[in-house]
């Protein structure tokens, strides 16, 4: 490669560095900001604001020492230039591809198991080379990688697991045998000794880990806190034992929230002041390298880099920068909410829509959880049992209900134990120097402090633990890619040159470009589509009027993949029927979802109003009978075309757009009867189902005697039959919904009562 190449590749890792920050702190803003948004303490502008706060400040202070070639993967002295180069840009490429892909998906990974493996596998890959070059042994491999720095972090990933997960279990069991869910109405002393633990632990962390590499403490201060830690700890809790009871007292403020946003701040701070490294170390040492090698004057094959080995001052703006960058991802990246969306939802007290699908292992885990449980229950005193139990019991919900997307994941207890043993874990890891990831022990007591507060119940635990087990899986995964992408692109550089370099930025240009327009132009689509919404009201009235919505909904929805289905029918447009049938599917889980919330809608229903409970059931059962009809329309359509069977009819088409049109006139004219609430409109509506049903009857009459006397196609022709006698099946059901509706409104209209299809 040219010696121009190497300045346009510091170029190139500048611009990738930028992006980096972008997509690691995407996916590591699940580590501060889970248990502040979970649990609603503040407003989500205020835990914004803290968490920018901490992470400005957490660039600022850091020293800026970004020892990337230091983490002990590989020895740069047995290192060129020119070989050096090609890790470095190997790994950034890959790290971007690698991040941007978890964040899409929505799953929280450790960005320093991405970094490190990448580089083990860049480091690797050349040392093979070098070592080929130079007919020596493989086994000479130990003197360019340090292999035990793999090892060291696989032990990590499951010493996180195993410590995080079980300590949060029992520091939440133990926490809410002492305040329960009614924290609120507990004596003050109690709240003050919570903040005392929970504070101190916070603040040490602030000092082990947010500010282990700053200069803002004194010396004779940080010789205290080394040398009389215990006491330190001590004389902090003390201190703040009683600044938490006499703020509960005298100013009424609510300790939790104080926790949760000093804890959303220290674990921002700490994670820009250590993890900084992860996404600009790279370059900043590609820097380095690139000067010390201009200044030598040698040729870049030639060229050692024993220089590398020391650490890497960066200049105060670099950090100033970057601080910039990480606070401007977290306020307006979607995909950082995405993957603390995930966190959440898994952490989630109640039951609820669950992402993840139950699998063996879940099941299993599950089953076996069970079996201990009960084992427990029999050894344990029955009293005890009951004492435990009233610990244990939820808060009722108050008179005045909130609706569901305001209600939080958590109460505010569980999200300051979440942060409070976190911060223990990760400063104990720090100062014993194991290599436990802020990531995996921040999710790992999240899910630790949801299993001992009961939050897996038996509705949800399949679901929960299935999720656990996908994120810890990705954990591993992420190890495995980062370093087999990025040994293969380092060989694909090292032969390839310049050429390769162009590629490779040229695809991960285009995949992230792609994954960003893919995912915004996703959440536009939800956030334009008329997803169904559960009823929340307590009475008859309240009912009538939600549902409305919902119907309008579902019928304007309707209209649209009836008429794609014909549509596709008729051109034989495959990617058409294929985009409908997915359509279609989410439809009917949106209304298979609302049927599963039926419990909690009774639940809710004031003593006046149980036939509203009725009325409801019956809308749900007439909206699920639409949506099998279009079903079974859509996957017989897609399925003839698929198949490459014989095209329609010119007249079968003909009138199936006859069809078409009319229903589109009826779906419009129910769906502006629902919108304008206007039942006049719903029974004139109701006035003119002869009318239609004999159009489709008429329809399914022409077919029969096309069928005896000219048609030799059966498949054509079941199909034929089969779409008319559905699209019978649907007006029926729709007419069902819109006669309920409106006997519902007015009981002295009385039309003739239309049986529902049989299923």
């Amino acid at each position: 490669m040219g010696e121009n190449i190497y300045f346009l590749m510091i170029i190139a890792l500048a611009l990738l560095a930028i992006a980096d920050l972008v997509v690691g702190v995407s996916n590591d803003a699940v580590n501060f900001l889970n248990s502040a948004i979970g649990s609603k303490a503040v407003s989500f502008k205020t835990i914004m604001i803290v968490a920018s706060v901490g992470i400005a400040l957490g660039a600022i202070s850091s020293s800026g020492m970004m020892d990337i070639a230091k983490t002990g993967i590989f020895n740069p002295s047995n290192f060129v230039f020119s070989e050096v180069m090609i890790i470095f840009m190997a790994v950034m490429i890959t790290d971007i591809l690698l991040l941007d892909f978890f964040n899409t998906l929505g799953m929280p990974t450790s960005t320093t198991v991405s970094i490190v493996f990448e580089l083990l596998g860049a480091a690797v890959a050349i040392s093979i080379f070098k070592i080929i070059n130079l007919d020596a042994n493989l086994s000479s491999i130990g003197e360019y990688i340090n292999t035990d720095k793999a090892t060291e972090i696989i032990f990590g990933i499951l010493l996180s697991v195993i410590i995080a997960f079980t300590i949060g279990a029992v520091v939440q069991f133990l926490s809410r045998l002492l305040v329960t869910f009614n924290f609120e109405k507990k004596p003050k002393w109690i709240s003050a000794l919570f903040g005392g633990f929970a504070i101190t632990s916070i603040i040490y962390f602030i000092i082990v880990k947010g500010l282990k590499s700053a200069s803002i403490l004194s010396a004779p201060i940080s010789e205290f806190i080394s040398q009389q830690t215990e006491l330190f700890i001590l004389l902090n809790f003390i201190i703040w034992f009683f600044i938490s009871y006499l703020l509960n007292v005298l100013f009424k403020v609510n300790i939790y929230k104080l926790i949760i946003l000093l804890g959303t701040f220290a674990l921002a701070m700490a994670f820009a002041g250590n993890d900084l490294v992860n996404f600009i170390g790279v370059p900043i040492a590609a820097l380095q390298s690139y000067q010390d090698w201009i200044s030598s004057g040698a040729l870049p094959t030639e060229y050692g880099m024993s220089g590398l080995s020391n650490p890497v001052q960066t200049p105060i703006y670099l950090l100033l920068f970057s601080g910039l960058i990480m606070v401007l991802t977290i306020w307006f990246s979607s995909k950082a909410k995405n993957v603390v969306k995930t966190s959440v939802d898994l952490s989630r007290q109640d039951e609820g829509d669950e992402r993840f699908e139950p699998n063996f292992l879940s099941r299993q885990v599950v089953r076996f959880s069970v079996k201990i449980s009960e084992s427990f229950s029999i050894v344990l005193p029955s009293k005890l049992q009951e004492k435990i139990n009233l610990r244990f019991e939820k808060v009722p919900p108050s008179p005045l209900k909130i609706k569901e997307v305001d209600k939080p994941a958590f109460d505010l207890v569980r999200a300051a134990v979440n942060l409070m043993v976190a911060s223990i874990l990760i400063s104990l890891a720090t100062s014993m120097k194991l290599p436990l990831s802020t990531t995996y022990v921040t999710f790992m007591v999240a899910m630790g402090t949801s299993l001992a507060d009961k939050a897996w119940g038996a509705e949800s635990a399949v679901y929960r633990v299935a999720g656990v087990l996908n994120v810890i899986g990705g954990w591993f995964f992420t190890a495995f890619i980062a370093f087999t992408a990025s040994a293969f692109i380092a060989v694909c550089i090292y032969y390839g040159g310049t050429v390769a370099i162009v590629i490779f930025l040229l695809l991960a240009i285009t995949m992230i470009l792609k994954n960003y327009f893919n995912h915004n132009k996703k959440s536009k689509e939800i956030k334009a589509e008329d997803s169904l919404k559960r009823a929340e009201s307590s009475s008859i009235q309240g009912v009538i009027l939600e549902s409305t919505d919902n119907i309008s909904s579902v019928v304007k929805r309707s209209n649209k993949i009836y008429t794609n289905a014909i549509d596709g029918l008729a051109r034989q447009d495959l990617d058409l029927l294929k985009k409908n049938k997915k359509q279609v599917s989410k439809l009917s889980n949106e209304i298979d979802e609302l049927r599963d919330n039926i419990f909690y809608f009774i639940k809710n229903l004031d003593e006046s109003s149980l036939g509203a409970s009725n009325f409801y059931i019956n809308i749900l059962g007439y909206l699920q009978d639409m949506a099998q009809s279009l079903e079974y329309i859509t996957k017989v359509s897609h399925k003839h075309v698929h198949n490459n069977h014989k095209k329609l009819k010119f007249n079968q088409i003909k009138e199936l757009k006859e069809v078409d049109k009319r229903f589109d006139t009826f779906f419009n004219n129910t769906k502006n009867a629902f919108d304008s609430r206007s039942f006049e409109e719903i029974g004139a509506i109701l006035g003119r189902k002869q009318e239609i049903l004999g159009l489709v009857t008429s329809k399914i009459q022409k077919q029969v005697e096309r069928t005896r006397n000219e048609e030799s196609s059966p498949k054509n022709t079941t199909l034929y039959f089969s779409l008319l006698q559905e699209t019978k099946d649907l007006l029926v059901a729709t007419m069902n919904l819109l006669e309920l509706y409106y006997n519902e409104h007015d009981d002295s209209v009385k039309p003739a009562k239309v049986e529902p299809p049989q299923k």
